[in-house]
């Protein structure tokens, strides 16, 4: 690997770890921020439309900005929003204004929402230089975000310290290596000629590709689930005290972080189709433990194999879509938007769902899609593979 190369992958590492510590610090603080603003349950919902709003105009604006403008600018964009949306969410609950707090959490949506996307299509297009996996690791980086964020939330939270003062060292902190990061990206990358991407979403033509898209949409959701409902889940299901229920979610992000970091080791030896079925198999498992089984050590032990199973879902599945044929971008940025709106979009329906029959109840429905996802998984195998042959991880 050359020296730009090298420094890229590192660049795009430090991206998504950027991305992670962001929105775990926001997080660990809702409490407090729904304090300062002295708002409701209901009105602290209608601040978070922001956040959702944000992503969502990401997402969907993404894919045709990148093939016309090239990655790096989106993600120069997106990473820059995430940085400068922690100040202005910590500024506004300090003045105890909620419209502040939900324009900056617009703006992180926005960055979140359409910087990765653009930083998994460069991921997808660093595979392809080197041969061999990055976007597991690449992954792997936002979850060590989130574990580090999570864990320095709780500590400051613990003290008393500040919101807007946690929120604001955290954008200038990650401000000069969001900017150094930038500079190390090539330009042009995921550009594609004029007219090309608006003929993207015939891509779907493709029933590999949708298929493709079917798997990464249950494996987002089995991610997406445990991130907004799991604490909620143990206190309510299973009987835990809120912190209790906290240190399970941290349990589950740690284990999602080592499943990425170590996942490059099996799929160069048993290829994507073979690991994401012992994936899900493995995540349908510990979330059948947790949904079935009334005790709480066992659901809390569960929640490891929850999350190891989760883990290689969404990077696994972006890497096969761009191997899967022409038009690279369009393929990534399709799937990638599918896999981010049921991230979004699904977990909210499972609380609908659990106003109805309980979250354990609620989350068969994130079982059968894990099943769904098992016996999709030799779609992800590359159609040039002889049949005997075991799928490298990456087939160029």
């Amino acid at each position: 690997m050359d020296l730009a190369t090298s420094r890229r992958r590192t660049a795009l590492f430090a991206l998504f770890l950027t991305a992670g510590l962001g929105i775990s610090s926001w997080v660990t603080r809702t409490p407090d921020i729904r304090d300062l603003l002295g708002a409701s349950t209901a009105e602290m919902g209608l601040v978070l439309l922001g956040l959702s709003g944000g992503s969502m105009t990401g997402i969907l604006s993404s894919g045709p900005l990148v093939s016309r403008f090239g990655a790096r600018p989106i993600v120069a964009i997106g990473s820059l929003a995430i940085v400068l949306a922690m100040p202005l969410i910590g500024l506004g609950a300090a003045l105890s204004q909620s419209l502040p707090v939900a324009a900056g959490l617009f703006v992180f949506g926005l960055g979140m929402g359409g910087g990765e996307v653009g930083m998994n299509i460069e991921g997808a297009d660093v595979e392809r230089v080197i041969g061999r996996p990055v976007l597991p690791a690449l992954h792997g980086c936002f979850s060590l975000g989130t574990v580090l964020g999570a864990a320095g939330g709780m500590a400051l939270t613990a003290v008393s310290f500040p919101v807007a003062w946690h929120l604001a060292l955290i954008g200038a902190a990650t401000l000069p290596l969001v900017l150094w990061s930038v500079l190390q990206l090539p330009t042009g990358v995921g550009i594609t000629p004029a007219g090309r991407h608006a003929r993207g979403p015939a891509v779907w033509r493709d029933r590999r590709l949708a298929l493709i898209g079917l798997i990464v949409l249950a494996m987002a959701l089995a991610e997406g689930a445990a991130n907004d409902w799991l604490p909620l889940m143990m206190v309510d299901g299973h009987g835990l005290d809120p912190a209790a229920g906290s240190g399970v979610y941290v349990a589950f992000a740690a284990a999602m972080t080592i499943g990425r970091f170590t996942g490059s080791f099996f799929l160069d030896r048993f290829g994507r189709a073979a690991v994401l079925c012992a994936s899900a198999i493995i995540g349908g498992a510990g979330l059948a433990l947790v949904i079935f089984v009334d005790n709480a050590v066992i659901a809390g032990a569960a929640v490891l194999l929850w999350g190891l199973g989760a883990a290689l879902g969404f990077p696994v599945v972006l890497s096969a879509a761009a191997d899967s044929g022409p038009n690279p971008t369009a393929r990534v940025s399709l799937v990638a938007t599918v896999g981010y709106v049921a991230f979004l979009v699904g977990p909210p329906a499972l609380g609908w769902l659990g106003d109805h029959h309980g979250l354990r109840g609620a989350m068969i429905v994130v079982l059968a899609f894990l099943t769904l996802a098992a016996a999709l998984a030799p779609a992800l195998r590359s159609p040039a593979a002889a049949p005997e042959e075991r799928e490298p991880a990456i087939a160029r």
